[in-house]
């Protein structure tokens, strides 16, 4: 039969993900691992398909040589190493395995937590060298302890599980996560502050996003308890590394275990100069299993995609046929860009969503639009673990009940997507539409009616409606350099006062210091920063 598709290999990949390609007679599969920028840039336009792993990166200006690419396989959880606009701008579907290091990065993290608990490295060290000092590596025991883990995704309750096993009491900690959901596995849901104050050991199953970077700060390692131990198994950046190792120096905290860094390779690291610490090289997923399992996944992935058997796990597009999705998808980034901003704006645990579709969206197959907006809910926290595959499996893990329902009368707009979130006891709204078919806007949140583009870095301003509000704004962001490109405005009537709700396009990112600015300007009550 003859070869109809080139698939790349551009990284390591398990023997069992290539004798899936070698055995399929459509497909031709080059192994070119390790090449530089440059040389992968002169190749990349012959090939339909490319496999990666997190060595390669995929950047804006490569993907624009790949004109036949098609598909992008990443064996492996994080696609940060590819440029998802791009790909997605370029008609490229990109896939990832989000399931396949699971156990092995659950079974890491257990062997960091007893390794520091036993003093196994620092003992083992000690023993290589001719010493036998038992009373210097006394240890503490799991049984009885509190286990404080920060993200209850797939990870987080497989180490819950093992935990358990060990007789700890399991706090966990997810702004998705309700006590229903999870009231079988014998964890306490708890607010992250409690979590910090009444552990003894703290693990993070988070990825890294702008709502958890630096998520174990200064002022978290404050409120820990003293003598906790801290644990990172998923993704550099999510701990302070500065105010760790002073909190560690302090005495504060007993013993870091860090399977992830900021700078990976970390180099002389501070951290690494404490016996305290234990590290390992980004090991989480460095199992042979875990190797196999997405290696195979991805293959198989990457051959139902080119060969139109189905799309599995991809991080940017839902599954339906060409001709509807030419039709869907400036729906489908509008429907994704409103649970992205709902989970931005409003934050919480969420309980309900409830979804109205208005005029002609209706004549379509709705249901990749609602899965759209779960991956826009979802992705602010779980980050790119979540796709259009198992958002709604992971809206249902969490306890979030999801309800859809169509209109042909026209709301205020004659088609639109309304969505409702209940959270912490209270409903949010926020109401999209296309202007000419094709450009997504936010027309509705709350009460508010205004104009605003979700793209980019979006500012969200709430304030009490007093002269001199929007001008001492602007001289905010402008005496910081931060552009205004486009700004919308809403006004609405309670009682004797009136409030305003200004949504603002910048083109460069608002800063912490200038956004902290912000919120001290007294007649504004909230101000928050969205990213699209």
């Amino acid at each position: 039969m003859k070869t109809n598709f080139k698939v790349l290999i551009s990284d390591p990949l398990g023997e069992g993900g290539l004798a899936i390609f070698k055995k399929e007679p459509q497909i031709q599969t080059d192994i070119k691992t390790g090449l530089p920028p440059e040389e992968l840039k002169k190749i990349v336009g012959e090939y339909d398909a490319i496999v990666v792993r997190s060595g390669t990166h995929l950047t804006k200006d490569l993907i624009q040589e790949a004109k036949r690419l098609k598909v992008i396989g990443r064996a492996g959880v994080g696609v940060d190493n590819v440029d998802l606009a791009a790909a997605t701008k370029q008609g490229i579907i990109v896939m990832n395995t989000p399931e396949g290091n699971t156990i092995s990065t659950c079974e890491h993290t257990m062997s960091l937590i007893l390794s520091m608990a036993r003093n196994i490295p620092q003992a083992e060290t000690s023993v290589r060298g001719g010493e036998w000092k038992r009373n210097q590596f006394i240890g503490t025991e799991l049984h009885g302890k509190v286990l404080g883990i920060i993200g209850f995704g797939r990870i987080g309750r497989e180490v819950a599980v093992r935990a358990n096993a060990f007789g700890m009491h399991v706090l966990a900690h997810d702004p998705f996560i309700t006590k229903e959901s999870i009231h079988q596995l014998g964890v306490e849901v708890v607010d992250l502050e409690t979590l910090l104050k009444t552990s003894d050991f703290i693990t993070l199953h988070v990825p890294l996003t702008e709502a958890t970077r630096g998520i174990l700060n200064e002022k978290a390692f404050q409120l820990v308890k003293p003598g906790v131990f801290v644990i990172n198994c998923a993704r550099g950046g999510l701990v302070d590394e500065k105010a760790l190792y002073e909190a560690i120096k302090a005495g504060k905290i007993r013993g870091a275990a860090l399977d992830v860094f900021e700078k990976e390779p970390p180099g002389k690291h501070p951290l690494l100069s404490l016996s305290q610490v234990v590290a390992t090289p980004h090991l989480g997923a460095a199992t042979q299993e875990a190797q196999e399992n997405v290696g195979v996944s991805v293959a198989q992935q990457v051959l139902d995609a080119l060969l139109e058997r189905g799309i599995r796990n991809a991080v940017n597009l839902p599954s339906v046929d060409f001709e509807t999705m030419k039709v869907l998808k400036p729906w489908l980034i509008l429907a994704e860009r409103i649970g992205s901003m709902h989970a931005q704006l409003f934050g919480g645990s969420f309980r309900d969503v409830s979804i109205r579709y208005g005029g002609e969206v209706t004549n379509f197959n709705v249901a990749p639009l609602t899965i759209a907006i779960l991956k826009g809910l979802l992705t602010p926290i779980c980050g790119e673990t979540v796709n259009y595959v198992n958002a709604p499996t992971l809206a249902k893990e969490r306890g979030i009940a999801v309800s859809e329902s169509k209109t042909t009368q026209a709301e205020d707009f004659t088609t639109f997507i309304t969505v409702e979130v209940m959270m912490d006891h209270q409903k949010n709204l926020i109401m999209g539409t296309l202007f000419g078919n094709q450009e997504p806007r936010i027309v509705r949140i709350n009460e508010f009616f205004l104009d605003a583009i979700p793209k980019g870095d979006v500012l969200v301003i709430h304030n009490e409606d007093e002269p001199g509000v929007v001008g001492g704004v602007g001289n905010i962001l402008g005496k910081n350099k931060v552009n205004i490109a486009e700004m919308t405005l809403g006004r609405v009537q309670k009682g004797n006062q009136t409030f305003a709700m200004t949504v603002i396009n910048t083109d460069q990112a608002v800063p912490a210091a200038v956004l902290k600015e912000l919120k001290a300007f007294r007649p504004i009550i909230s101000a928050k920063v969205i990213k699209f």
